[in-house]
């Protein structure tokens, strides 16, 4: 596959200063996208990223946005396209993982859930549609967990993730006419910071895969990189799993 198939193209990664969101963003630029990427702690992970994807001779930027704050997941769409001229895929990867007993969870938990892991990709997904030409891409990050929740404890996580199948698909008819497409990737247990594959859950996470073991936050980005590209041009509303078989 060339790596020069997005040349000319803008990106934004919400959560791109580490895991899936930084393997994304660096994957994007490594195919010639100019890619914009949002963080909210960690400065100097999200500089690294910056430098990263300027190797690459790409333009690279970092701006601090907070998912929970509406006016804020808004505002870097917008200064993602003012940046770049123009903003052609936005990856909706921002989320928080709340993972509890039914009875543990409080309604701050809830409301801290469903606005990071679901109002804001509505307000970022509505805002990118406004800016995106003909050819756009939306793809959003969901969890493996949509399609089978293997325990207890995922019941606020999992209803929050749902909700994402449904916006993609509406998002798909609503802006096929444009010819800009929405998708959606469920990654399984992968190795990052937030779950380690050398983790204390780690053995019953690989052994609920049927490869048995954790996926790279690059195994998940070359799948986002493609629906990103003109490969994927015909691809829309469109479940897609990156779980070693967690789902099988």
């Amino acid at each position: 596959m060339s790596t020069a198939t997005m040349n000319g193209r803008a990106a934004l990664v919400t959560g791109g200063s580490r895991g899936i969101g930084a393997a994304t963003a660096l994957r994007l630029a490594r195919r010639g996208a100019d890619v914009a990427f949002t963080y909210v702690q960690g400065e100097a992970a999200a500089e690294q990223v910056v430098r990263e994807i300027e190797a690459t001779g790409r333009r690279g930027v970092a701006l601090r946005a907070d998912a929970a704050d509406a006016a804020e997941a808004v505002g870097a769409v917008e200064r993602a396209a003012e940046l770049f001229g123009r903003l052609d895929v936005l990856v909706n990867n921002a989320g928080v993982g709340v993972i509890g007993p039914l009875e543990s969870l409080s309604l701050p938990d809830v409301d801290r859930v469903l606005a990071v892991n679901v109002r804001s990709v509505f307000l970022a997904s509505q805002a990118a549609a406004g800016r995106m030409r003909r050819g756009g891409r939306i793809i959003t990050i969901g969890t493996c967990m949509t399609q089978r929740v293997p325990g207890p404890g995922g019941t606020l996580y999992t209803m929050g993730k749902s909700a994402l199948i449904g916006l993609t698909k509406a998002l798909a008819r609503e802006l096929g006419e444009r010819g800009i497409t929405a998708n959606i990737v469920h990654p399984g247990p992968v190795d990052t910071d937030m779950n380690p594959a050398d983790g204390p859950y780690a053995d019953a996470q690989s052994a609920m895969t049927a490869l048995g073991r954790f996926g790279s936050a690059d195994e998940v980005a070359s799948m986002v990189a493609f629906l990103a590209g003109e490969e994927a041009a015909y691809v829309t509303g469109a479940e897609f799993s990156v779980d070693g078989g967690h789902a099988a």
